[in-house]
Protein backbone atom coordinates (compact mmCIF):
# COMPACT_ATOMS: atom_id res chain seq x y z
CA UNK A 1 0.00 0.00 0.00
CA UNK A 2 1.32 3.42 -0.94
CA UNK A 3 2.08 5.58 2.10
CA UNK A 4 1.94 9.16 0.84
CA UNK A 5 3.66 10.63 3.91
CA UNK A 6 6.64 8.34 3.39
CA UNK A 7 6.44 8.95 -0.35
CA UNK A 8 6.73 12.71 0.11
CA UNK A 9 9.78 12.20 2.32
CA UNK A 10 11.37 10.17 -0.44
CA UNK A 11 10.52 12.86 -3.01
CA UNK A 12 12.33 15.43 -0.87
CA UNK A 13 15.29 13.06 -0.66
CA UNK A 14 15.24 12.75 -4.46
CA UNK A 15 15.30 16.54 -4.77
CA UNK A 16 18.32 16.62 -2.44
CA UNK A 17 20.21 14.06 -4.52
CA UNK A 18 23.54 15.80 -5.31
CA UNK A 19 23.10 15.34 -9.04
CA UNK A 20 19.52 16.61 -9.01
CA UNK A 21 20.43 19.56 -6.82
CA UNK A 22 23.41 20.52 -9.01
CA UNK A 23 21.29 20.51 -12.16
CA UNK A 24 18.36 22.29 -10.49
CA UNK A 25 20.56 25.14 -9.30
CA UNK A 26 22.25 25.48 -12.70
CA UNK A 27 18.96 25.70 -14.61
CA UNK A 28 17.37 28.04 -12.06
CA UNK A 29 20.37 30.35 -12.31
CA UNK A 30 19.67 30.67 -16.04
CA UNK A 31 15.97 31.26 -15.51
CA UNK A 32 14.71 27.87 -16.72
CA UNK A 33 12.40 25.32 -15.12
CA UNK A 34 13.63 21.79 -14.45
CA UNK A 35 11.79 18.68 -13.24
CA UNK A 36 12.66 15.06 -12.59
CA UNK A 37 10.16 13.10 -14.63
CA UNK A 38 8.69 9.63 -15.08
CA UNK A 39 10.15 6.50 -13.51
CA UNK A 40 12.29 8.13 -10.79
CA UNK A 41 9.27 10.01 -9.42
CA UNK A 42 7.07 6.92 -9.55
CA UNK A 43 9.70 4.78 -7.88
CA UNK A 44 10.38 7.34 -5.15
CA UNK A 45 6.70 7.34 -4.23
CA UNK A 46 6.64 3.54 -4.23
CA UNK A 47 9.89 3.17 -2.31
CA UNK A 48 11.55 1.33 -5.19
CA UNK A 49 15.18 1.68 -6.15
CA UNK A 50 15.78 3.60 -9.36
CA UNK A 51 18.83 3.74 -11.59
CA UNK A 52 17.92 6.40 -14.14
CA UNK A 53 17.53 10.14 -13.77
CA UNK A 54 15.44 11.76 -16.50
CA UNK A 55 14.62 15.45 -16.58
CA UNK A 56 12.37 17.75 -18.56
CA UNK A 57 12.74 21.49 -19.02
CA UNK A 58 11.46 24.50 -20.94
CA UNK A 59 15.03 25.15 -22.14
CA UNK A 60 15.80 24.40 -25.79
CA UNK A 61 18.48 21.79 -26.63
CA UNK A 62 21.21 24.37 -27.32
CA UNK A 63 20.51 26.00 -23.97
CA UNK A 64 20.50 22.63 -22.19
CA UNK A 65 23.92 21.83 -23.63
CA UNK A 66 25.27 25.26 -22.68
CA UNK A 67 24.03 24.88 -19.08
CA UNK A 68 25.25 21.34 -18.44
CA UNK A 69 28.69 21.66 -20.06
CA UNK A 70 30.36 23.45 -17.11
CA UNK A 71 28.95 21.01 -14.53
CA UNK A 72 29.44 17.70 -16.39
CA UNK A 73 32.43 15.60 -17.42
CA UNK A 74 30.86 14.40 -20.67
CA UNK A 75 28.00 15.53 -22.89
CA UNK A 76 26.33 13.92 -25.91
CA UNK A 77 23.67 15.24 -28.22
CA UNK A 78 22.73 12.12 -30.19
CA UNK A 79 19.08 12.80 -29.26
CA UNK A 80 19.20 16.50 -30.06
CA UNK A 81 16.58 16.22 -32.83
CA UNK A 82 14.17 14.84 -30.20
CA UNK A 83 15.15 17.56 -27.75
CA UNK A 84 17.36 15.33 -25.58
CA UNK A 85 20.83 16.12 -24.32
CA UNK A 86 22.77 13.56 -22.30
CA UNK A 87 25.50 14.26 -19.77
CA UNK A 88 27.55 12.67 -17.02
CA UNK A 89 27.17 14.70 -13.85
CA UNK A 90 29.14 13.69 -10.76
CA UNK A 91 29.64 10.27 -12.28
CA UNK A 92 25.95 9.66 -13.07
CA UNK A 93 24.41 9.56 -16.53
CA UNK A 94 21.42 11.85 -16.99
CA UNK A 95 19.15 12.85 -19.85
CA UNK A 96 17.43 16.22 -20.10
CA UNK A 97 14.67 16.78 -22.67
CA UNK A 98 12.86 19.89 -23.78
CA UNK A 99 9.09 19.82 -23.19
CA UNK A 100 7.54 17.88 -26.05
CA UNK A 101 4.14 17.98 -27.77
CA UNK A 102 4.62 15.35 -30.47
CA UNK A 103 2.19 14.28 -33.15
CA UNK A 104 2.09 10.92 -34.97
CA UNK A 105 1.03 10.01 -38.48
CA UNK A 106 -0.38 6.59 -37.46
CA UNK A 107 1.73 4.81 -40.09
CA UNK A 108 5.06 4.65 -38.30
CA UNK A 109 6.02 5.04 -34.67
CA UNK A 110 8.32 7.96 -35.51
CA UNK A 111 6.75 11.16 -34.19
CA UNK A 112 6.81 14.57 -35.75
CA UNK A 113 8.83 16.23 -33.04
CA UNK A 114 7.26 19.40 -31.71
CA UNK A 115 8.54 21.22 -28.66
CA UNK A 116 5.94 22.24 -26.10
CA UNK A 117 5.73 25.20 -23.77
CA UNK A 118 4.17 23.60 -20.66
CA UNK A 119 5.11 20.69 -18.49
CA UNK A 120 1.46 19.56 -18.27
CA UNK A 121 1.35 19.17 -22.04
CA UNK A 122 4.60 17.20 -21.93
CA UNK A 123 3.24 14.83 -19.29
CA UNK A 124 -0.01 14.20 -21.20
CA UNK A 125 1.97 12.61 -24.07
CA UNK A 126 3.50 9.92 -21.86
CA UNK A 127 2.53 6.24 -21.79
CA UNK A 128 0.80 5.71 -18.42
CA UNK A 129 -0.39 8.03 -15.68
CA UNK A 130 2.01 6.51 -13.13
CA UNK A 131 4.84 7.58 -15.45
CA UNK A 132 3.31 11.01 -16.14
CA UNK A 133 4.31 12.68 -12.89
CA UNK A 134 7.13 15.17 -12.40
CA UNK A 135 9.00 16.60 -9.44
CA UNK A 136 9.83 20.24 -10.07
CA UNK A 137 13.16 21.24 -8.55
CA UNK A 138 14.55 23.02 -6.67
CA UNK A 139 11.03 23.98 -5.44
CA UNK A 140 10.14 20.31 -4.65
CA UNK A 141 6.68 20.47 -6.19
CA UNK A 142 4.88 17.34 -7.40
CA UNK A 143 3.14 17.86 -10.75
CA UNK A 144 0.48 15.24 -11.51
CA UNK A 145 -2.06 16.39 -14.13
CA UNK A 146 -3.41 12.93 -14.97
CA UNK A 147 -4.05 11.32 -11.59
CA UNK A 148 -0.89 9.24 -11.37
CA UNK A 149 -0.86 9.24 -7.57
CA UNK A 150 -4.41 7.89 -7.44
CA UNK A 151 -3.45 5.13 -9.85
CA UNK A 152 -0.38 4.28 -7.76
CA UNK A 153 -2.67 3.89 -4.76
CA UNK A 154 -5.07 1.74 -6.82
CA UNK A 155 -2.12 -0.21 -8.32
CA UNK A 156 -3.60 0.44 -11.77
CA UNK A 157 -2.12 1.15 -15.19
CA UNK A 158 -4.08 3.66 -17.27
CA UNK A 159 -3.13 5.89 -20.18
CA UNK A 160 -3.16 9.66 -19.60
CA UNK A 161 -5.48 10.15 -22.59
CA UNK A 162 -7.94 7.90 -24.46
CA UNK A 163 -6.07 4.57 -24.75
CA UNK A 164 -7.08 4.20 -28.40
CA UNK A 165 -5.43 7.53 -29.14
CA UNK A 166 -2.39 6.80 -26.97
CA UNK A 167 -1.74 3.38 -28.50
CA UNK A 168 -2.58 4.68 -31.94
CA UNK A 169 0.16 7.26 -31.48
CA UNK A 170 2.70 4.69 -30.33
CA UNK A 171 1.76 0.97 -30.41
CA UNK A 172 4.87 0.02 -28.44
CA UNK A 173 3.06 1.38 -25.39
CA UNK A 174 0.84 -1.72 -25.44
CA UNK A 175 3.88 -3.93 -24.90
CA UNK A 176 5.20 -1.53 -22.28
CA UNK A 177 1.89 -1.94 -20.44
CA UNK A 178 2.52 -5.68 -20.07
CA UNK A 179 6.06 -4.96 -18.93
CA UNK A 180 4.99 -2.43 -16.29
CA UNK A 181 2.29 -4.80 -15.07
CA UNK A 182 5.01 -7.39 -14.45
CA UNK A 183 7.51 -4.90 -13.08
CA UNK A 184 5.18 -3.11 -10.67
CA UNK A 185 2.63 -5.83 -9.96
CA UNK A 186 -0.17 -3.52 -11.20
CA UNK A 187 -3.34 -4.41 -13.07
CA UNK A 188 -4.11 -2.79 -16.42
CA UNK A 189 -7.52 -1.13 -16.20
CA UNK A 190 -10.24 -2.60 -18.42
CA UNK A 191 -10.59 0.15 -21.04
CA UNK A 192 -6.84 0.06 -21.58
CA UNK A 193 -6.88 -3.74 -21.89
CA UNK A 194 -9.74 -3.54 -24.39
CA UNK A 195 -7.76 -1.04 -26.48
CA UNK A 196 -4.75 -3.39 -26.54
CA UNK A 197 -6.94 -6.21 -27.82
CA UNK A 198 -8.51 -4.00 -30.45
CA UNK A 199 -5.30 -2.34 -31.65
CA UNK A 200 -2.86 -5.24 -31.30
CA UNK A 201 -2.26 -5.50 -35.06
CA UNK A 202 -0.82 -1.98 -35.13
CA UNK A 203 2.26 -3.33 -33.36
CA UNK A 204 3.40 -4.35 -36.85
CA UNK A 205 4.60 -0.79 -37.52
CA UNK A 206 7.08 -1.05 -34.65
CA UNK A 207 10.56 -2.26 -35.55
CA UNK A 208 11.53 -5.80 -34.45
CA UNK A 209 14.45 -4.36 -32.49
CA UNK A 210 12.14 -2.22 -30.34
CA UNK A 211 9.78 -5.13 -29.73
CA UNK A 212 12.73 -7.31 -28.78
CA UNK A 213 13.96 -4.68 -26.35
CA UNK A 214 10.62 -4.57 -24.52
CA UNK A 215 10.38 -8.37 -24.47
CA UNK A 216 13.81 -8.59 -22.85
CA UNK A 217 12.87 -5.97 -20.25
CA UNK A 218 9.69 -7.90 -19.49
CA UNK A 219 11.61 -11.16 -19.04
CA UNK A 220 14.03 -9.43 -16.67
CA UNK A 221 11.29 -8.31 -14.26
CA UNK A 222 10.64 -10.10 -10.98
CA UNK A 223 7.37 -11.58 -12.27
CA UNK A 224 7.44 -11.92 -16.08
CA UNK A 225 4.63 -14.48 -15.98
CA UNK A 226 2.20 -11.72 -15.03
CA UNK A 227 3.16 -9.75 -18.14
CA UNK A 228 3.11 -12.80 -20.39
CA UNK A 229 -0.47 -13.52 -19.32
CA UNK A 230 -1.41 -9.96 -20.33
CA UNK A 231 0.17 -10.49 -23.74
CA UNK A 232 -1.57 -13.83 -24.29
CA UNK A 233 -4.98 -12.78 -22.91
CA UNK A 234 -5.11 -9.66 -25.10
CA UNK A 235 -3.72 -11.48 -28.14
CA UNK A 236 -0.84 -9.00 -28.43
CA UNK A 237 1.72 -11.80 -28.32
CA UNK A 238 0.30 -13.14 -31.60
CA UNK A 239 1.93 -10.19 -33.34
CA UNK A 240 5.51 -11.12 -32.43
CA UNK A 241 5.70 -14.45 -30.54
CA UNK A 242 2.65 -16.56 -31.51
CA UNK A 243 4.40 -19.79 -30.50
CA UNK A 244 3.63 -19.02 -26.85
CA UNK A 245 -0.14 -18.69 -27.23
CA UNK A 246 -0.07 -21.80 -29.45
CA UNK A 247 0.96 -23.76 -26.33
CA UNK A 248 -2.67 -23.60 -25.22
CA UNK A 249 -3.49 -26.89 -26.89
CA UNK A 250 -7.08 -27.96 -27.37
CA UNK A 251 -8.22 -30.55 -24.88
CA UNK A 252 -9.45 -33.81 -26.37
CA UNK A 253 -11.93 -35.70 -24.20
CA UNK A 254 -10.31 -39.03 -25.06
CA UNK A 255 -6.66 -37.99 -24.79
CA UNK A 256 -5.11 -36.36 -21.76
CA UNK A 257 -1.85 -34.48 -21.32
CA UNK A 258 -0.43 -31.70 -19.20
CA UNK A 259 -1.52 -28.13 -20.00
CA UNK A 260 1.58 -27.11 -21.94
CA UNK A 261 0.98 -23.37 -21.58
CA UNK A 262 0.54 -23.48 -17.80
CA UNK A 263 3.45 -25.93 -17.52
CA UNK A 264 5.69 -23.49 -19.39
CA UNK A 265 4.72 -20.59 -17.13
CA UNK A 266 5.25 -22.71 -14.01
CA UNK A 267 8.64 -23.81 -15.36
CA UNK A 268 9.55 -20.15 -15.89
CA UNK A 269 8.64 -19.28 -12.30
CA UNK A 270 10.69 -22.23 -11.04
CA UNK A 271 13.65 -21.29 -13.24
CA UNK A 272 13.66 -17.75 -11.85
CA UNK A 273 13.65 -19.12 -8.29
CA UNK A 274 16.57 -21.43 -9.13
CA UNK A 275 18.41 -18.61 -10.90
CA UNK A 276 18.18 -16.45 -7.78
CA UNK A 277 19.15 -19.29 -5.44
CA UNK A 278 22.17 -20.37 -7.47
CA UNK A 279 23.34 -16.90 -8.54
CA UNK A 280 21.91 -14.41 -6.02
CA UNK A 281 24.14 -11.51 -7.11
CA UNK A 282 23.72 -11.97 -10.87
CA UNK A 283 21.51 -9.86 -13.12
CA UNK A 284 18.31 -11.50 -14.46
CA UNK A 285 19.24 -13.93 -17.25
CA UNK A 286 16.97 -13.04 -20.17
CA UNK A 287 18.37 -15.77 -22.45
CA UNK A 288 17.71 -18.46 -19.85
CA UNK A 289 14.19 -17.19 -19.20
CA UNK A 290 13.46 -17.03 -22.92
CA UNK A 291 14.65 -20.63 -23.34
CA UNK A 292 12.44 -21.83 -20.49
CA UNK A 293 9.41 -19.98 -21.86
CA UNK A 294 9.95 -21.47 -25.33
CA UNK A 295 11.28 -24.93 -24.43
CA UNK A 296 8.07 -26.74 -25.41
CA UNK A 297 7.00 -24.68 -28.46
CA UNK A 298 7.63 -27.74 -30.66
CA UNK A 299 4.82 -29.66 -28.97
CA UNK A 300 1.85 -28.26 -30.94
CA UNK A 301 3.51 -29.27 -34.21
CA UNK A 302 4.50 -32.73 -33.02
CA UNK A 303 1.44 -33.74 -30.99
CA UNK A 304 0.09 -37.12 -31.97
CA UNK A 305 -2.99 -38.73 -30.44
CA UNK A 306 -2.14 -42.37 -29.86
CA UNK A 307 -4.46 -45.34 -29.38
CA UNK A 308 -5.59 -45.86 -25.82
CA UNK A 309 -5.68 -42.18 -24.91
CA UNK A 310 -1.93 -41.54 -24.93
CA UNK A 311 -0.45 -38.40 -26.45
CA UNK A 312 3.07 -38.15 -27.86
CA UNK A 313 5.31 -35.23 -28.82
CA UNK A 314 8.17 -37.05 -30.53
CA UNK A 315 11.16 -34.84 -31.43
CA UNK A 316 9.51 -31.70 -30.08
CA UNK A 317 12.92 -30.70 -28.72
CA UNK A 318 14.52 -30.62 -32.17
CA UNK A 319 11.47 -29.04 -33.83
CA UNK A 320 11.17 -26.45 -31.07
CA UNK A 321 14.84 -25.55 -31.36
CA UNK A 322 14.44 -24.78 -35.05
CA UNK A 323 11.25 -22.81 -34.45
CA UNK A 324 12.92 -20.75 -31.73
CA UNK A 325 15.92 -19.95 -33.92
CA UNK A 326 13.69 -18.72 -36.71
CA UNK A 327 11.56 -16.60 -34.38
CA UNK A 328 14.51 -15.05 -32.54
CA UNK A 329 16.17 -14.17 -35.81
CA UNK A 330 12.99 -12.41 -36.95
CA UNK A 331 13.07 -10.40 -33.70
CA UNK A 332 16.70 -9.46 -34.44
CA UNK A 333 18.16 -11.15 -31.37
CA UNK A 334 21.94 -11.30 -31.42
CA UNK A 335 23.64 -14.51 -32.55
CA UNK A 336 24.87 -15.50 -29.08
CA UNK A 337 21.38 -15.32 -27.57
CA UNK A 338 19.81 -17.12 -30.53
CA UNK A 339 22.40 -19.91 -30.43
CA UNK A 340 22.08 -20.28 -26.65
CA UNK A 341 18.28 -20.49 -26.62
CA UNK A 342 18.20 -22.90 -29.56
CA UNK A 343 20.79 -25.19 -27.98
CA UNK A 344 19.03 -25.23 -24.61
CA UNK A 345 15.72 -26.17 -26.19
CA UNK A 346 17.35 -28.92 -28.24
CA UNK A 347 19.03 -30.39 -25.14
CA UNK A 348 16.26 -29.94 -22.57
CA UNK A 349 15.11 -33.58 -22.72
CA UNK A 350 18.58 -35.15 -22.62
CA UNK A 351 18.72 -35.55 -18.84
CA UNK A 352 15.56 -37.61 -18.58
CA UNK A 353 17.42 -40.56 -20.04
CA UNK A 354 19.76 -40.31 -17.06
CA UNK A 355 16.82 -40.41 -14.67
CA UNK A 356 15.77 -43.73 -16.18
CA UNK A 357 19.16 -45.38 -15.70
CA UNK A 358 22.67 -44.41 -14.62
CA UNK A 359 24.92 -43.09 -17.36
CA UNK A 360 28.48 -44.14 -17.99
CA UNK A 361 31.23 -41.58 -17.51
CA UNK A 362 31.35 -41.33 -21.30
CA UNK A 363 27.68 -40.29 -21.40
CA UNK A 364 28.26 -37.67 -18.73
CA UNK A 365 31.22 -36.30 -20.69
CA UNK A 366 29.05 -36.09 -23.82
CA UNK A 367 26.37 -34.24 -21.85
CA UNK A 368 28.93 -31.67 -20.77
CA UNK A 369 30.50 -31.50 -24.24
CA UNK A 370 27.15 -30.97 -25.97
CA UNK A 371 26.00 -28.32 -23.50
CA UNK A 372 29.28 -26.45 -23.75
CA UNK A 373 29.07 -22.98 -22.22
CA UNK A 374 25.32 -23.43 -21.69
CA UNK A 375 25.73 -26.16 -19.05
CA UNK A 376 24.68 -24.05 -16.04
CA UNK A 377 21.64 -22.74 -17.89
CA UNK A 378 20.80 -26.32 -18.90
CA UNK A 379 20.99 -27.38 -15.25
CA UNK A 380 18.41 -24.71 -14.34
CA UNK A 381 16.13 -25.36 -17.33
CA UNK A 382 16.11 -29.11 -16.74
CA UNK A 383 15.33 -28.80 -13.05
CA UNK A 384 12.64 -26.17 -13.73
CA UNK A 385 11.03 -28.43 -16.34
CA UNK A 386 9.85 -30.77 -13.57
CA UNK A 387 6.41 -29.41 -12.67
CA UNK A 388 4.71 -32.65 -11.73
CA UNK A 389 2.42 -32.62 -8.71
CA UNK A 390 3.52 -36.16 -7.94
CA UNK A 391 5.85 -35.48 -5.01
CA UNK A 392 7.51 -38.87 -5.19
CA UNK A 393 8.34 -38.43 -8.89
CA UNK A 394 9.55 -34.87 -8.35
CA UNK A 395 11.80 -35.99 -5.50
CA UNK A 396 13.23 -38.82 -7.60
CA UNK A 397 14.02 -36.51 -10.53
CA UNK A 398 15.59 -33.90 -8.25
CA UNK A 399 17.78 -36.56 -6.67
CA UNK A 400 18.82 -37.83 -10.09
CA UNK A 401 19.85 -34.35 -11.17
CA UNK A 402 21.72 -33.81 -7.91
CA UNK A 403 23.59 -36.99 -8.79
CA UNK A 404 24.50 -35.91 -12.32
CA UNK A 405 25.81 -32.57 -11.05
CA UNK A 406 27.95 -34.40 -8.46
CA UNK A 407 29.33 -36.69 -11.15
CA UNK A 408 30.14 -33.74 -13.39
CA UNK A 409 31.95 -32.08 -10.48
CA UNK A 410 33.90 -35.28 -9.75
CA UNK A 411 34.93 -35.72 -13.38
CA UNK A 412 35.87 -32.04 -13.56
CA UNK A 413 38.33 -32.59 -10.69
CA UNK A 414 39.88 -35.54 -12.51
CA UNK A 415 40.17 -34.04 -15.98
CA UNK A 416 39.65 -30.89 -18.04
CA UNK A 417 35.95 -31.49 -18.46
CA UNK A 418 35.09 -27.93 -19.48
CA UNK A 419 37.42 -28.06 -22.49
CA UNK A 420 37.22 -31.63 -23.70
CA UNK A 421 39.61 -32.25 -26.56
CA UNK A 422 41.62 -35.22 -27.84
CA UNK A 423 45.05 -35.98 -26.40
CA UNK A 424 46.57 -35.13 -29.79
CA UNK A 425 45.93 -32.08 -31.96
CA UNK A 426 45.68 -31.80 -35.74
CA UNK A 427 49.37 -31.07 -36.28
CA UNK A 428 50.40 -34.09 -34.22
CA UNK A 429 47.96 -36.30 -36.15
CA UNK A 430 49.50 -35.21 -39.46
CA UNK A 431 53.03 -35.79 -38.19
CA UNK A 432 52.30 -39.25 -36.72
CA UNK A 433 50.38 -40.49 -39.77
CA UNK A 434 52.44 -38.64 -42.34
CA UNK A 435 49.43 -37.10 -44.02
CA UNK A 436 48.53 -33.64 -45.28
CA UNK A 437 45.63 -31.47 -44.06
CA UNK A 438 42.32 -32.80 -45.34
CA UNK A 439 39.39 -35.09 -44.70
CA UNK A 440 41.50 -37.86 -43.18
CA UNK A 441 42.86 -35.55 -40.49
CA UNK A 442 39.28 -34.67 -39.55
CA UNK A 443 38.32 -38.36 -39.35
CA UNK A 444 41.34 -39.10 -37.16
CA UNK A 445 40.50 -36.17 -34.90
CA UNK A 446 36.93 -37.42 -34.58
CA UNK A 447 38.21 -40.90 -33.66
CA UNK A 448 40.41 -39.45 -30.93
CA UNK A 449 37.57 -37.27 -29.64
CA UNK A 450 35.29 -40.30 -29.28
CA UNK A 451 38.14 -42.08 -27.52
CA UNK A 452 38.52 -39.13 -25.15
CA UNK A 453 34.80 -39.09 -24.38
CA UNK A 454 34.65 -42.85 -23.84
CA UNK A 455 37.78 -43.33 -21.74
CA UNK A 456 38.81 -39.90 -20.50
CA UNK A 457 42.35 -38.55 -20.83
CA UNK A 458 44.73 -41.44 -21.64
CA UNK A 459 47.88 -39.42 -22.41
CA UNK A 460 49.69 -38.59 -25.63
CA UNK A 461 51.69 -41.84 -25.86
CA UNK A 462 48.66 -44.11 -25.45
CA UNK A 463 46.65 -41.93 -27.80
CA UNK A 464 49.39 -42.18 -30.45
CA UNK A 465 49.39 -45.98 -30.27
CA UNK A 466 45.60 -46.15 -30.49
CA UNK A 467 45.72 -43.74 -33.45
CA UNK A 468 48.29 -45.90 -35.26
CA UNK A 469 46.18 -49.01 -34.62
CA UNK A 470 43.07 -47.28 -35.94
CA UNK A 471 44.97 -46.06 -39.04
CA UNK A 472 46.37 -49.54 -39.72
CA UNK A 473 42.93 -51.11 -39.39
CA UNK A 474 41.70 -48.74 -42.08
CA UNK A 475 44.16 -50.36 -44.49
Amino acid sequence: MLNMAEGLVRLRALAENPVVRTLAEAFAAEGYDLAVVGGPVRDALLGRATNDLDFTTNAMPDDILRIVTPISSTQWDIGREFGTIGARVQGEQVEITTYRADSYDGLTRKPTVEFGDTIDGDLLRRDFTVNAMALQVPQVRLIDPTGGVEDLVARALRTPTDPAVSFGDDPLRMLRGARFSAQLGFDIEQATLDAITELRSTLSIVSPERVQGELVKLLQTDDPVRGIRVLVDTGLIEEFLPEVSALRLEVDEHHHHKDVYEHSLTALEQAIALERARHPEAAPDAALRLAVLLHDIGKPRTRKLEDGGAVSFHHHDVVGSRMARKRLQSLRFDKDTTDAVSKLIELHLRFFGYAEGAWTDAAVRRYVRDAGDQLERLHILTRADVTTRNKRKAKRLAAAYDDIEKRIAALREQEELDAIRPDLDGNQIQQILGIRPGREVGEAYKFLMELRLDEGAIGADAAEQRLRDWWAARG
